[in-house]
């Protein structure tokens, strides 16, 4: 039998639309009917070049919802119907030393969906049963599919940033929309940073509950306690690290980042920190999940076909979408 999908076949080139076989699930994988999936950044990141060695023809998309469709032997997880979620972070060997200390997310074997692994940019898929979440309800499948990496990702950010009171977001995309929500929820005040003359993403983030919104070259009214940068841009670190208080932290929350210009020791000094989040863990999905049902955390989305995945990409690229971007296949 055969699907649709949307493949890159090199990076710097456009998607192609194609008919190719439905995959079959191995042992311990589930086969989903896709219902949506999120666009990311990273999926532009790879489309560029900027992320190396992916898996070549690809299909992209690690922010997938769908419902088992079939089964491999020793798959005990999941139900045939059963709604599931598959996040950025596929498989890890299980047995490294970052693995064994529950660091799976820096697993030096770790394979990636929609990267080194097949994604959900497709009418099917298949993903190891033990990387996939159940998801919580109440959302459609459009408003859940951010949740599996720019709320993930968010999550692991937000943590990073430990007990802090004041915290500035720098970009205010997806994963700044869902975790803008949390930290209100958590009782922290949030000051948004956005690209200059961006008036609709301040908006957004005020009517989200920020404190302050503002462009990325001012200086909110409160210093920091710490920073998260989902912005790809190196320059903003420099700029997030003169507005954080001493022993305060900057989490630079991307894949991938522009280099990052030279800087004074000084506005380093006083005990700041510095840190990047990489990837995901299972346990963060399982936390973080809990969190979105008793906030009630919403998300915003504006949907696209399956066909239509090059122009989500497009307007993610620009800046010109609020919230986020998600196919919903048919």
């Amino acid at each position: 039998m055969l699907m649709q999908a949307m493949i890159l076949d090199a990076p710097g080139q456009s998607l192609r639309q194609a008919e190719i076989p439905i995959p079959v699930p191995a042992e311990g994988e589930v086969l989903l009917k896709v219902h949506a999936c999120g666009v990311c950044r990273t999926d532009l990141h790879v489309i560029d070049g900027e992320l190396h060695r992916p898996k070549l023809p690809l299909i992209l998309g690690h922010e997938i919802v769908g419902v088992v469709a079939a089964k491999g032997t020793q798959d005990e997880r999941f139900s045939i119907g059963q709604r599931v979620g598959v996040p950025w972070l596929g498989h890890t060997c299980g047995h490294c030393r970052y693995c064994k200390s529950g660091r799976e997310n820096l697993c030096d074997k770790a394979l990636f969906t929609g990267y080194t692994l097949d994604g959900g940019y497709a009418e099917y898929t298949v993903a190891d049963q033990r990387y996939c979440f159940p998801l919580p309800e109440g959302y459609t499948d459009a408003e859940v599919a951010p949740l599996l990496c720019a709320g993930l990702i968010g999550y692991r950010a937000l943590v990073a940033a430990g007990d802090a009171e004041r915290i500035g977001i720098y970009g205010f995309g997806a994963a700044a929309h869902i975790i803008t929500q949390v930290a209100r929820w958590q009782g922290r005040k949030v000051f948004a940073f956005t690209k200059p003359h961006d008036d609709g993403a301040q908006r957004f983030a005020l009517d989200l509950g920020a404190s302050w919104a503002g462009d990325s070259t001012a200086t909110a009214p409160d210093e920091l306690d710490a920073a998260i940068i989902f912005a790809p841009v190196g320059a903003l670190l420099p700029q997030a690290l003169r507005h954080t208080a001493k022993g305060g932290t900057v989490i630079c929350a991307g894949i991938h980042m522009s280099d990052i210009p030279g800087f004074p020791y000084d506005i380093l000094w006083g005990e700041r920190t510095v840190r990047s989040i990489a990837n995901l863990t299972r346990r963060d999905g399982e936390e973080f999940f809990d969190i979105a049902r008793k906030a009630i955390i919403r998300t915003e989305v504006q949907t696209f076909s399956l066909g239509a995945a090059s122009e989500a990409l497009d307007r993610l690229r620009a800046g010109r979408v609020r919230g986020a971007a998600v196919l919903v296949i048919d």
